[in-house]
């Protein structure tokens, strides 16, 4: 192994963005450590990369899982530090917010949020050590929410503070931070997050289907379509590359046309409007007519 090769760990390796962050770093020459939380996805990824690649046992909602991983990477580096820090792993948990089952919200922020945070906070010591570089894995929906899927959108809305702040901080040791915002990528992370929609149901009321019913549909047929045109997470990947060996990183990279749209729509289109284009868009069923308040009296009542 060649000792000038440079190191990243990488957070949900195990599929999807992470797994093809993990194998493309690897074919460029970086020594990757890529974090799995089961053994057969550690074999997995070994049998398609190179010996530099080494899993670890890492979930970022466990502290005595990521002090683990983090005293096992220094152990392997030593005094020459980590050169990057990818924080990918994510969960989407969908439905509408007036249903949405608490306990589910928490554990949206949990992992992409407070584990972001948690893993960041461990391995800092050794990004300062390299003057290494930290990219979180964003999404475009951290710059404009879709509906349904709000849990998520605010856990990436709050990735893009923590990563602008976290920017400033620590730019007197010479560390970049990124923040990646794709669009639809062809991952399992939404086979992963209808399956977590059946697991809620049962703590869902009825009432949900008589008041979201066309809603959801129309959302799904949507969510199809999107699928059939994202960008393959090699895609992704490569733009990783980018913000760990750029000599002057970006702060935001916007990954696929669609996410570039969006993008624009965010910066160019008043919210109102955009909302009448999003809704268009999906094809939600459009708002009931108002109606007028009976004997003259205001919207609030006679006063």
């Amino acid at each position: 192994m060649a000792p000038t090769a440079k190191s990243v760990v990488i957070t949900g390796a195990a599929s999807g963005i992470g797994a093809a962050c993990a194998l493309h770093l690897d074919k460029l020459g970086f020594r990757v450590f890529a974090g799995v939380r089961r053994q057969a996805d550690a074999e997995a990824l070994k049998s398609q990369a190179s010996p530099r690649l080494v899993p670890i046992s890492l979930d970022v909602t466990d502290t005595i899982s990521i002090s683990t991983a983090a005293s096992a990477v220094a152990g392997a580096l030593g005094p020459a530090g980590l050169d990057g820090l990818v924080n990918n792993a994510g969960i989407v948990v969908p439905g509408p917010i007036e249903f949405l089952p608490l306990v589910e919200l928490r554990r949206q922020l949990e992992v992409d949020v407070v584990g972001q945070v948690a893993v960041t906070q461990a391995f800092l010591p050794q990004l300062r050590a390299a003057r290494g570089r930290i990219v979180n894995m964003g999404s475009i929906s951290g710059r404009m929410a879709a509906p349904f899927v709000g849990a998520y959108a605010a856990s990436k809305f709050a990735l893009e503070g923590l990563t602008d702040a976290l920017r400033i901080e620590v730019a007197p040791w010479g560390i970049e931070v990124s923040i990646i915002e794709p669009g639809a990528v062809a991952t399992p992370l939404w086979g992963k997050a209808a399956k977590i929609a059946q697991s809620m149901l049962g703590a869902i009321p009825p009432e949900i289907f008589v008041l979201y019913g066309e809603a959801l549909g129309a959302v799904q047929k949507s969510a199809e379509h999107a699928e059939r045109h994202a960008v393959a997470p090699e895609e992704v990947a490569k733009v990783v590359a980018q913000a760990l060996t750029a000599s002057k990183p970006r702060t935001r990279y916007v990954v696929g046309r669609l996410a570039k749209i969006q993008n624009a729509l965010t910066l160019l289109v008043p919210d109102r409007v955009r909302d009448g284009l999003v809704a268009k868009t999906m094809r939600l069923p459009k708002a009931a007519p108002s109606t007028p308040p009976k004997g003259g009296e205001g919207a609030w009542g006679s006063g």
